[in-house]
């Protein structure tokens, strides 16, 4: 047994594997030998795993065959049992294979949130049970994207909260870096996927990472990115299985200066929403955005038209995953918010550059709409 000095002489890093990584018993058994191999080179290590993809799609359903709308409070209960029990297994995988482990769901690791269920927000960790299962040389299994609320509820994060559940517990616990395992080997200047010549990026500011984030790049919630930024916590993007240097997110980047655009992001299945007005001074964009906002429905772009003859609208976008939901709050909230019309169109799609340099910088969108100009876009 390590004293506990030494626990907390040695370097804490967190580590996060995604549902892709645990799909299977087999990569579940991979993943504990590259965590135990990783955990041999000295640190004290904590595993941040989301629930594997078919046990939550399976908890969905067995809801859904119950009721069509069931209470928020009882989903958030029964959608965490899906990460918790990914968290066992990997547990006992790592004991099976010379390793010692133990699980934690996230309110056993302290992780205390408010009590929005389905979207919650972390507002403190306390992490004082870790001190003794480092002393242990355990690796400390937590289930990621949830939580525990002052009325003693299970809450679960929403979108993103896996991996902003890994940076939060790496600044409770003071680590060095946080690890996030994806099925590419970082950060791309473009989708690899679709760019074959797209290049991996060394080193991203968390600013860059953000713009990333938010206009299409999946591989970090921006809510991870943004807890990351407040408390200069680096994160390293990585692949789980190949041994390769990933892409570290950091504050300001000096290397690579000189590129105005450091990459191309692109977001498929946007759905663009129209409202309209009778006239101008029924139309209010606060009002609008506040009730959609109280739903939890995000919005991205927004555009208003007041034109001298025509009935003014209000237009914005949307992911296809939030659509059948701001139809819903739109029109029960069609009388208070006072529109008289609403539209919308599918199958559009965004491309985004991307540069912390371009502000100071003009002439990069003239360079953009030529380059499209030219492939008569």
């Amino acid at each position: 047994m390590r004293k506990n000095k030494e626990w907390k002489r040695l370097q804490t890093v967190v580590v996060k594997f995604g549902g892709p990584m645990l799909a299977t018993t087999e990569k579940i058994v991979q993943v504990a030998k590259k965590v135990i191999k990783e955990q041999g080179r000295g640190i004290n290590l904590v595993v941040v795993v989301s629930s594997m993809t078919s046990i939550r799609q399976n908890l969905r359903q067995f809801a859904s065959e119950i009721t069509h709308e069931p209470s928020k409070r009882e989903m958030d209960a029964l959608i965490s049992t899906g990460a918790q029990i990914t968290s066992v297994l990997l547990a006992l995988a790592i004991q099976e294979h010379g390793g010692k482990a133990v699980s934690l769901a996230g309110w056993q690791a302290g992780i205390q949130t408010n009590e929005k269920y389905g979207n919650a927000r972390i507002d403190s960790i306390d992490n004082k049970c870790f001190e003794k299962h480092f002393d242990l040389g355990e690796i400390v299994v937590v289930s990621g994207f949830q939580g525990i609320t002052d009325t003693n509820n299970i809450s679960t994060l929403g979108k993103g909260g896996s991996e902003t559940s890994a940076v939060a517990l790496a600044i409770a616990l003071n680590a060095e870096r946080v690890d996030i395992y994806s099925t590419v080997e970082g950060i791309y200047t473009a989708d690899p996927q679709l760019v074959e010549d797209a290049t991996k990026l060394s080193v991203i500011s968390y600013d860059e990472m953000l713009e990333f984030s938010n206009l299409g790049t999946k591989i970090l919630h921006p809510r991870a990115v943004e807890l990351a930024k407040n408390y200069n916590m680096p994160i390293v993007v990585r692949s789980a299985t190949e041994d390769v240097e990933g892409t570290l997110i950091k504050g300001d980047v000096d290397m690579e200066k000189n590129l105005l655009v450091r990459g191309v992001a692109y977001e498929s299945d946007i759905i663009r929403l129209t409202i309209g007005y009778d006239s101008y001074e029924t139309a209010s964009l606060a009002e609008v955005f506040s009730v959609l906002a109280e739903n939890d429905i995000n919005v991205d772009i927004i555009v208003q038209a007041v034109i001298d003859g025509i009935k003014p609208t209000i237009s914005f976008t949307i992911s296809k995953l939030e659509f059948a939901e701001a139809l819903r709050v739109l029109e029960s909230s069609k009388l208070s918010l006072g529109f008289s019309f609403a539209d919308f169109e599918v199958g559009l799609a965004k491309v985004s550059i991307i540069g912390s340099a371009m502000a100071s910088n003009p002439g990069v969108a003239a360079r953009m709409f030529t380059r499209l100009g030219r492939q008569h876009i």
